[in-house]
């Protein structure tokens, strides 16, 4: 076994009482370490960026569910909307429009998470609870014919602190409980490399994970 699909192995052991679906975030990482993890049995992967994700999903295998987990420009939804399968960060209602625009233009239902911005830090994005509250309220979401909110997505906030972790994990967990029957939501993604054994206590059953999986990016490429 290659030490890619290794890693995977030893993950999915450690988290065997979870029920939860790994997305292997490949973002910046060759075609080579994406075919190792699939030669693992690895189907779900995630990518930051518009340009990378198509060019991946060109010549890698067919049977690989591809997850946009950056933050997306509007502009560049029509690349994605044929083949993307979730849309994980989805924070403005002006991108909603959009992808629902595109997702009409091939007669296609795109999957999506709205992002929810749990974190202390200003660096993230997402929506207010708020927000969110308004836009079903007034019955947006529910009018977008072309896109299914499929559940929430939230990141917490970069701290040694687990405390703070797992209050934010916790928080937006209890958001995901009351929306659920409303929206009829089945995806809370929560957690990375660094939090999702956290996270998945907190009641994540979505964890995108990269450099326990791959090892550290290379940001010099």
């Amino acid at each position: 076994m290659n030490q890619i699909a290794e890693n995977i192995h030893q993950i999915k052991k450690s988290l065997a009482n979870h029920d939860y679906t790994l997305v292997a975030v490949s973002k910046t990482k060759p075609n080579e370490a994406i075919t190792s993890a699939y030669e693992g049995g690895q189907r779900h992967f995630g990518e930051n960026k518009v340009q990378e994700l198509v060019d991946k999903q060109a010549v890698l295998p067919k049977d690989i569910t591809w997850h946009m987990i950056g933050h997306l420009q509007r502009n560049k939804v029509k690349y994605i909307a044929p083949f993307v399968y979730l849309i994980h960060g989805v924070d403005t209602e002006k991108l909603l429009v959009q992808i629902n625009k595109e997702g009409k233009k091939i007669n296609r239902k795109i999957n999506c998470l709205l992002q929810v911005h749990i974190a202390k830090e200003d660096t993230k994005f997402g929506f207010s609870t708020t927000e969110i509250n308004e836009m079903i309220e007034k019955g947006i979401l529910q009018n977008l014919q072309y896109i299914e909110i499929k559940g929430l997505m939230g990141m917490a906030t970069n701290t040694k602190d687990q405390e703070v972790v797992i209050s934010e994990f916790s928080e937006l967990n209890s958001f995901y409980k009351k929306l659920k029957p409303l929206l009829n939501l089945e995806i809370l993604s929560m957690g990375m490399s660094g939090d999702y054994h956290l996270a998945l206590e907190a009641g994540s059953n979505m964890v995108r994970i990269g450099s326990a999986i791959f090892g550290e990016r290379d940001y010099a490429n």
